[in-house]
């Protein structure tokens, strides 16, 4: 199989190399400066250090050239470069099938990543989605962990695992792609609010049930947008949660941690050097939500924190003072 990864930051890379081991992989990046030096490094140093490139991965500075004869093209673009990407895959009349592994609703839209799609593809071209609980560097390293394949056509999402499967990253199929999308989204935002509540201390107790209530929102959001429940206690849902929420190689979780010592937003994304993709969805998932008269007060509370210049304390306090009511009340 030739793979076409489009994307070369920390987990294009990554997943580039882990699905060389068995196919021909060529890894594409805009920057032609750093495609150079990743032929001459045979790494990409500047995102992912210490994972040298196998042999059947290649890295081209041309998107013609990656996609040609491609059986298929993983878009690992950040969110805000989906549209662009696939419309340049269309003009180049490239029929290949279609994976993204972004994660959130395109800014200023609220659309998931395949309403782009359908904007922007011709309907024939199958397309789905790569996600689940899934950092880089232990990608990159060859330690063990599964993600999902997501696609509203099941058998191409089944071909897909079958193909992409690895020994050490394993694949599983589903049918659910809003509920692989919303969960890959809401996610980002909930690592945020982690991050705040360990850097300020509040402790496991207040974790736990942050993230549980979270869990709770993302459900809510997911029925009212169609999805299924029991995609949210899969690995693109509670799976990727409990990662991206409790792990220090979170980008998102390390933007609350930042906010937590008293950096401004500006200073806390300047100190990743990574695009941390919750925090533009917060807005559009919050947004939505509205829309949908979906109650997710964790998401609206970390909109205040990054947007609107609240207070930690307020807005703990305005979630600790909610009124009381049943668990399994939506």
């Amino acid at each position: 199989m030739k793979l076409a990864v489009l994307g070369a930051g920390a987990w294009g890379t990554a997943l580039a190399i882990r699905f060389a081991e068995q196919s021909n992989v060529m890894l594409w990046s805009r920057n032609a400066d750093q495609v150079e030096t990743m032929r001459s490094e045979r790494a990409n140093s500047r995102y992912l250090a210490n994972a040298p490139f196998p042999a059947t991965l290649s890295v081209s500075a041309s998107l013609a050239d990656t996609v040609a004869d491609a059986d298929c093209v993983l878009i690992v673009t950040p969110m805000s470069g989906l549209r662009g990407t696939l419309r340049a895959l269309r003009e180049l009349g490239s029929t290949a099938p279609v994976l993204w592994a972004c994660k959130g609703l395109e800014a200023g839209t609220m659309k998931f990543p395949h309403e782009v799609a359908f904007e922007e593809m011709d309907p024939a071209v199958p397309r789905g989605m790569l996600s689940g609980p899934s950092f880089a560097q232990e990608v990159a390293k060859g330690l063990p962990g599964a993600v999902t394949i997501a696609a509203t056509d099941a058998a191409f999402a089944q071909r897909i695992v079958e193909t992409l499967n690895t020994p050490v990253l394993r694949l599983y199929a589903s049918d659910d792609l809003i509920g692989v999308e919303i969960g890959a989204a809401v996610k980002n935002v909930l690592a945020i609010a982690a991050g705040v509540c360990d850097g300020l201390g509040y402790g496991l107790n207040a974790r736990a049930a942050l993230l549980t209530r979270g869990l709770a929102e993302m459900s809510r959001f997911g029925a009212a947008l169609g999805a299924r429940s029991e995609t949210f206690m899969g690995l693109a849902g509670i799976g990727d949660l409990l990662l991206t929420a409790t792990g220090d190689l979170s980008r998102n979780r390390r933007v609350g941690l930042k906010l937590a010592e008293g950096l401004s937003l500006d200073e806390a994304l300047a100190s990743l050097g990574h695009v941390a993709e919750g925090v533009p969805t917060a807005r559009e998932v919050n947004r939505q939500a509205q829309a949908l008269n979906v109650d997710m007060p964790i998401t609206a509370a970390v909109c205040r924190l990054l947007f609107d210049g609240a207070s930690v304390p307020d807005i703990v306090n305005a979630l600790m003072e909610r009124a009381p009511k049943m668990e399994a009340q939506r």
